[in-house]
């Protein structure tokens, strides 16, 4: 059987999906000035994206024979959507009530985005391949090149046609996706191993090494994520970088050296471990010099550099989890995807909180008038200084966990 189709498919499938992550933070300043919208609020719509996809990773572990995986894919790309058209809709309909259309919207997109990231790995792991860490690194690569995409894209329809009318971008975006359901439907699908069984004397182990995989793995997302979804917004107002600019400078820089370096770990990576390692140090460095330049041009280069750095985290802790534990099943998988999105959501919310809390109080207004700045600027500074703990506490974890998978494979 040619699952050559196939594999297009997952890979169309996750550069639409990309759209779902890179254009609510795209928008975030235009509904902070349409609608009123707090950033703590802008952050709890991450974290509800987030935490829905984590709710649909938990479910899909523990109850895995439950699930259809060939139906799921091909319903998965539907709900996104109809989630992407009610982000849009209600908001244009019923503006006194935006808030809620942006929630429910961002509630059934990230349904859809949860059945993506646990459906879509394990199904191109499981096509016949000569290379499957390459065809893992390919398909998280599209994601980069779709929010290159998005944020081009949007920028520019944003430029031309006003802030005042997203909703038309949003709606354009969720066109995209009904090509994946059309593809799925028109493809033939691998079975798949739902769940691993494992003997009593190797479940121990395999377990440990699962749990540090996951943990690994909620680090490096947080630390990709904690960027990713504040840098355009960093760069406007913490920098005093023109929207446009920042956008384009900012954000769609970032993800293309993070496709571009997942595009060449495909081809000539190898060595996962090592690649993990320094790729975790360098976004300590990049986090610690965007927080604390006082140069607007040092701290936008450090944000960009945080893509490349944490580009292989996420895919490679996949590579190097399909390693460490053979055959590893899709509720494996599941749980990979539990731990990436629960760090996906607790750090750009973490650093909403504190942009919001630093923001407001006296000594940052205080310390704001010393260095010629806004309170505002000042909370996005110490924001992104906290949000440097995640990349911080992934090197103690990937040094840990490597430590113990060469112990236990001394055994």
């Amino acid at each position: 059987m040619n699952f050559k189709r196939t594999k297009w498919a997952c890979f169309y499938t996750y550069l639409a999906m990309s759209s779902v992550f890179s254009l609510p933070p795209i928008l975030f300043l235009t509904f902070r000035e349409m609608y009123g919208i707090s950033y703590t609020l802008l952050g709890t719509l991450v974290v509800t994206n987030f935490c829905t996809q984590l709710a649909v990773d938990l479910i899909f572990s523990f109850f895995t024979k439950y699930f259809n995986a060939r139906k799921t894919l091909k319903i998965m790309p539907v709900l996104t959507s109809i989630g992407l058209l009610t982000y849009a809709l209600i908001p244009m309909i019923v503006p006194q009530h935006a808030y809620a259309g942006l929630l429910v919207g961002t509630i059934i997109f990230s349904i859809a985005a949860g059945l993506n990231e646990v459906l879509l790995s394990p199904t191109v792991a499981a096509l016949p391949s000569d290379n499957p860490d390459r065809d893992m690194s390919t398909l998280h690569s599209l994601y980069a090149y779709g929010v290159t995409m998005v944020v081009i894209v949007s920028t520019v329809f944003l430029k031309v046609f006003g802030t005042e009318n997203w909703m038309y971008l949003a709606m354009f975006w969720a066109m995209l996706p009904l090509v994946s359901f059309y593809l799925f439907c028109t493809s033939p699908l691998p079975e798949m191993e739902l769940s691993h069984g494992s003997e009593k004397g190797t479940a121990k182990k395999r377990n440990i090494s699962l749990a540090l995989c996951v943990l690994c793995i909620f680090l490096g997302s947080a630390a990709e994520n904690g960027m990713t979804n504040w840098i355009s917004g960093y760069v406007e107002n913490a920098l005093g970088i023109s929207k446009a600019m920042g956008d384009i400078l900012g954000l769609c820089l970032f993800a293309v050296l993070l496709g571009l370096v997942r595009t060449a770990y495909a081809k000539y990576g190898k060595n996962i471990s090592k690649v993990l390692l320094w790729s975790m140090c360098g976004a300590v460095v990049c986090y610690l010099v965007a927080a604390l330049s006082q140069n607007s041009a040092v701290s936008m280069i450090a944000c960009v550099l945080t893509g490349p750095f944490t580009s292989m985290l996420w895919p490679g802790m996949l590579i190097l989890m399909e390693e460490k534990i053979p055959a590893p099943g899709v509720a494996a998988y599941a749980l990979m995807a539990a731990g990436g999105d629960f760090g996906a959501s607790v750090a750009p919310q973490m650093l909403g909180i504190v942009v919001d809390n630093v923001a407001a109080s006296s000594w940052a207004v205080s310390l704001a008038e010393t260095f010629s700045m806004t309170a505002e600027q000042i909370g996005m500074k110490v924001g992104m200084l906290t949000a440097a703990i995640f990349p911080i506490l992934g090197v103690i974890a990937l040094v840990f966990s490597l430590r113990y998978f060469r112990k236990a494979k001394g055994e």
